[in-house]
C-alpha cells in the first residue's frame, strides 16, 4: 500500500491564521513545525537496562497486581482493628512473627497479635499495623496507648501501586528511572520502545574553524556544534557530526545530501540571514522544499525549514541562525519539541517557572523575547530574576552564567522591576 504524500508546505502555510514568513510569531512557527514533522513508527524491542531515555511504543498493561498481596507498611505488630479498644489501652499477645519473604503462616485469634516486618504479606484476618515504637512491651503482650492508631493504618493493599488490567505507561513516554523500576516490578525484562531519531548537523561558514586548527585573521572556532552535540545528547536522538562546510555549493550539496541520506533531521547553523554573502540558502533551496522565515523573535530572528530530498524520504530540514546564543534559544523555543515529536514522543511542554524581576526590562510588544537570567531565592521565600547585563546574540559567556531565560511573550510590553515574569529553567535541559 502506498503511503499518502505529506503535506506541501505551501498547504501547511495556508492553515496557519494570518501566516507571514516575513515576521511570524513563535505560535505560528510551532504550529506550523508541528505539522510539518513526521512521527517514526518502527519498533524495536530493548533489554530493560537499555530503556532509559527512550520513547516507548506501545501501551504497557499490568499483568499482575503490584504489590500482590496486602503488607505491612512497617516493622511491628499486626492485629484485627476490630480488638481496638474504644477509649482505652489495647493489650494484645504475640503469637508469632512474619518477615518480608516468610510469611506468618498460623492463624490469629481474638486478642492477640503477630510481630511483622516492613514488606511482609499481612496475616489472615489481620488488617491494621501498630508501628513498633508506638507501643509498650510486657513479656509477650504488648500495649498500644489509646488513640495511637486507628483500623487500617499501615497496611498496603493488595494492588495499590498497579491493579492487574490497569495502564502502567502510555505510549509515547520518554523513559524515566521511576518508569524502568515500574516495569521491572512487572517482571518485564524488555521494553517495545522507537526507533532512535538520527539528526545529523552542520555548521557553514569560511570564517569558522574546528578545534585543534590554526586561527587565521578573522576567523572564529566553531562553538555551535559542541552546543548542538550537547544540547542533542540530551534528548537522546542518534547524532551524525558532519564537521565545518566551506562556503562552496559543491561542498554544501555533498553535505546536504550525505545529511539527509543518512538521517530524519538536519540541522544546520548559519547561512540563513537575509544578505548573507554565502551558498547555503540557495543549495538548500535547490535540494528541497524550504522556506526562509523572519521570526518574530529575539535572539534568532532567521530560520529555514522544510524538506532535504533524499532516496530513501525527505530528511527534515532546520536552518538555524550562525550567532551561538540565537542557535541554543531558537533550537529550544522551535526545534527541541519538533525532534521529542518526530521521535515518536507525547507532547512536553517545558515548565515555566514564575520569577519577580528585580530590575526593569525593556520590551516592545509584537515578538517575544529570550533574555538570560540569574534565578535565586527572594528573600520573601519566592523566586527572582536578574538579567545578565548585555543580551547580545554573540555572547555566549552570558548562557553559561545563566541559569534561565526570561521568555517575555509575544505581546508584552515592557517589565517594571518587582513585577513577575515566566522563566524557562535550565536545570535538566540545557
Amino acid at each position: 500500500m502506498t503511503r499518502p504524500l505529506p503535506p506541501s508546505l505551501a498547504a501547511i502555510a495556508s492553515c496557519i491564521s494570518g501566516y507571514d514568513p516575513d515576521a511570524l510569531p513563535v505560535a505560528q512557527a510551532r504550529a506550523f513545525i508541528d505539522q510539518l514533522v513526521p512521527r517514526l513508527r518502527a519498533v524495536e524491542m530493548v533489554a530493560l537496562r537499555s530503556a532509559l531515555g527512550r520513547v516507548l511504543a506501545r501501551d504497557v498493561i499490568s499483568h499482575l497486581n503490584v504489590p500482590a498481596h496486602d503488607n505491612s507498611a512497617m516493622d511491628g505488630y499486626a492485629f484485627a482493628g476490630r480488638d481496638l479498644a474504644a477509649d482505652a489501652d489495647t493489650v494484645l499477645q504475640v503469637t508469632g512473627s512474619g518477615l518480608a519473604g516468610t510469611p506468618f503462616t498460623g492463624q490469629a485469634a481474638a486478642g492477640q497479635c503477630v510481630r511483622i516486618m516492613t514488606g511482609a504479606v499481612m496475616p489472615a484476618g489481620l488488617d491494621t499495623v501498630v508501628p513498633q515504637e508506638f507501643v509498650r512491651q510486657d513479656g509477650d503482650r504488648i500495649v498500644i496507648p489509646a488513640g495511637a492508631v486507628r483500623t487500617g493504618d499501615n497496611r498496603r493493599l493488595a494492588g495499590e501501586d498497579l491493579a492487574a488490567g490497569d495502564s502502567a505507561l502510555s505510549a509515547g513516554r520518554v523513559l524515566r528511572p521511576a518508569d524502568i523500576g515500574l516495569l521491572a516490578s512487572l517482571g518485564q525484562a524488555e521494553v517495545p520502545v522507537v526507533r532512535r531519531l538520527r539528526v545529523a548537523f552542520f555548521s557553514t561558514g569560511n570564517e569558522l574553524r574546528s578545534i585543534g586548527e590554526p586561527l587565521d585573521e578573522g576567523c572564529v572556532y566553531d562553538s555551535n556544534r559542541y552546543t548542538l552535540h550537547s544540547m542533542l545528547q540530551r534528548l537522546g536522538v542518534d547524532i551524525l557530526d558532519l564537521g565545518v562546510v566551506r562556503d562552496d555549493p559543491a561542498a554544501l550539496a555533498e553535505a546536504f545530501s550525505a545529511a539527509a541520506a543518512n538521517a530524519d533531521a538536519v540541522i544546520t547553523s548559519g547561512g540563513v540571514s537575509v544578505g548573507e554573502a554565502d551558498h547555503t540558502k540557495t543549495v538548500m533551496a535547490q535540494l528541497g522544499d524550504v522556506l526562509f522565515w523572519r521570526i518574530a523573535m529575539r535572539p534568532g530572528r532567521p530560520m529555514a525549514i522544510g524538506r532535504i530530498r533524499a532516496e530513501h524520504g525527505d530528511a527534515i530540514l532546520f536552518g538555524l541562525p550562525g550567532n551561538p546564543v540565537a542557535v541554543m534559544v531558537t533550537f529550544y523555543a522551535l526545534v527541541r519539541d519538533a525532534l521529542l515529536a518526530m521521535a515518536g514522543a507525547a507532547p512536553q511542554t517545558l515548565p515555566l517557572l514564575r520569577c519577580t524581576a528585580t530590575r526593569a526590562i525593556r520590551k516592545k510588544p509584537g515578538r517575544t523575547e529570550y533574555q538570560r537570567a540569574i534565578v535565586t531565592l527572594a528573600p520573601d521565600g519566592g523566586w527572582q530574576a536578574t538579567v545578565t547585563g548585555s543580551q547580545g546574540s554573540g555572547i555566549l559567556r552570558s548562557m553559561s552564567q545563566a541559569n534561565g531565560l526570561v521568555v517575555l511573550h509575544h505581546d508584552q510590553g515592557e517589565v517594571a522591576a518587582g513585577q513577575l515574569v515566566d522563566v524557562l529553567p535550565f536545570d535538566g535541559l540545557i
